[in-house]
């Protein structure tokens, strides 16, 4: 009919809002958080409207990445370091995810909480500060340079920690070796773009790579470090579900290589990742 009115399409953040507003949604978040619910909400709600290439993600996914945060008890604040909802183009299902991302001091938190770590630590190793390996334990021996350290180039990263009960675990990596796990767990990063290529995070990712496998490996796997590794740089679904998207063929990085610490790109900036795959 001539008189018909078309309705425009919801905006990103009209979607995400009309989900918060959902019966069955406010339920869930208060049967999960109870009292908690309200700054929950107010939390995310911040944390959408102020990234507008969030915010055009499934809000589903958001939620879900949003309720993992608090129940590992770590702040999504991109200044603290310690976890961000990150956006994915899903390109299989033709929409935009979120991502659960954890950076080293996330680790480092949940390790300490088990009360059980006397010493916990991963840093940069520059060239010139390897001395040997130890024949017997295979761990690595290092000396600090003692002038102009950081002119030195970095040759690879070392995460180690010790128990209470005196039980200790070092992971050295080279730089190769660290590059080689990124090509092999992340699309984007062999693509040429994503976190791992951005100057300032890629220090970051190969910090939290190391702890997290010698952590995974060998350290005491709480139940918040269990779900942890598990939830890490996955999209988040009911029923604890996980999918990593960025390890599949159609991923594609959003933010192509944004600096996290700072703010987002708007996602007219992060569209043009899409279309110049």
């Amino acid at each position: 009919m001539a008189n018909e009115v078309v309705k425009k399409p919801q905006t990103g953040l009209q979607k995400f809002n009309a989900m918060l507003e959902n019966t069955r949604t406010q339920e869930y978040l208060t049967n999960v958080l109870g009292e908690k619910k309200q700054t929950f909400v107010s939390n995310m709600v911040a944390l959408v409207s102020s990234n507008k290439a969030l915010s055009e993600c499934d809000p589903s996914t958001i939620m879900f990445s949003c309720l993992k945060a608090t129940a590992l008890g770590l702040a999504i604040d991109p200044s603290l370091g310690l976890a961000w909802v990150l956006p994915y183009r899903d390109n299989k299902n033709n929409t935009t995810v979120a991502t659960f991302q954890l950076g080293a001091k996330a680790y480092t938190q949940l390790a300490l909480r088990t009360a059980q770590y006397k010493k916990i630590n991963v840093r940069d190793v520059r060239e010139g500060e390897i001395v040997g390996e130890d024949f017997v334990s295979g761990e690595m021996q290092f000396k600090k340079l003692e002038k102009d350290r950081e002119k030195a180039p970095i040759v690879g990263y070392v995460a180690m920690f010790e128990l209470i009960n005196g039980f200790s675990k070092q992971l050295y990596m080279s730089i190769e070796e660290i590059d080689a796990h990124a090509k092999r767990f992340s699309q984007t990063y062999r693509k040429g773009y994503g976190l791992w290529t951005d100057k300032d995070m890629r220090p970051k990712m190969a910090e939290k790579t190391v702890l997290k496998l010698l952590l995974s490996k060998w350290g005491v796997l709480s139940v918040e470090m269990e779900q942890a590794i598990k939830s890490d740089s996955a999209v988040l679904g009911e029923n604890n579900s996980v999918r990593y998207v960025d390890n599949e063929e159609d991923a594609i990085d959003l933010e192509k290589a944004a600096d996290v610490a700072k703010k987002f790109e708007d996602f007219d900036s992060a569209e043009e990742v899409k279309d110049n795959k």
